[in-house]
């Protein structure tokens, strides 16, 4: 989850900027998030279509191997905000949201495999799509029209992504299985996520920040589509 605020000031903030560089700066940050989207899809594509895949995907969630997993995946994710955020190279900040794209891609692998070559239901991932899509339709359109400053919603993420992770690493550790209602509970802490990526789009972000609020919103999205996913597969088994 992308928690940075080292937005700069926020006289520098697009909320301060013209209309024309504001629009501008909301317009390339949501086209880079529509091609952050479509890149995850095309890799987890190609992911799935690799020989031998199910047997990496057991390998992933063996065990304790999950927790290496996980630990990889926050550090990279650490990785890609900073170079998503640098202030000298356009060049890193591509490098580092296709670099978050990537490990999104790898750590949905297993899930993606029960759900796409084990389930035969071939409409639980269109299906956690289009809820996902919705929600944050909804979501956006009431960051928007309120423009009201969720900002005081990183406390919340904060503390709810340590309860969340320490609740996995128990569950690998002592065996037992988190239910549906730690999915329907992980929803809404990316809606909340979606909020607040919004709000920092809306008043934080600098106009030259649109990849940076493209990761965040990413993160969001791909969180909420995971267990979105998650709760579907589960009331269809």
């Amino acid at each position: 989850m992308a928690l940075n605020t080292s937005y700069g000031t926020r006289g520098n903030a697009a909320a301060y900027a013209l209309p024309e560089a504001r629009a501008g700066f909301i317009r390339r940050t949501y086209t880079h998030l529509a091609f952050a989207v479509l890149g995850f899809l095309v890799l987890e594509y190609a992911l799935l279509q690799l020989p031998g895949i199910e047997r990496i995907a057991g390998l992933m969630t063996s065990g304790f191997n999950w927790l290496i997993v996980i630990g990889l995946f926050i550090g990279v994710s650490w990785i890609a905000d900073y170079w998503a955020r640098s202030d000298t190279s356009r060049g890193l900040q591509y490098a580092g949201l296709v670099l978050y794209v990537a490990a999104q891609a790898v750590i949905f692998l297993p899930l993606m495999v029960l759900a796409v070559l084990v389930s035969n239901d071939p409409t639980v991932v269109p299906a956690a799509g289009l809820i996902t899509g919705l929600l944050f339709a909804g979501l956006t359109v009431v960051a928007f029209t309120t423009r009201a400053d969720f900002s005081f919603l990183r406390g919340v993420l904060v503390i709810g992504f340590f309860v969340a992770l320490g609740l996995i690493v128990a569950s690998i550790i002592f065996g037992f299985q988190l239910g549906v209602i730690f999915a329907v509970a992980m929803v809404g802490l990316a809606a909340v996520a979606i909020l607040y990526s919004t709000s920092n789009v809306l008043h934080y972000y600098r106009t030259d920040q649109h990849v940076a609020a493209a990761l965040s919103l990413f993160a969001a999205v791909a969180l909420m589509f995971y267990y979105v996913l998650w709760i579907l597969m589960s009331l269809r088994r």
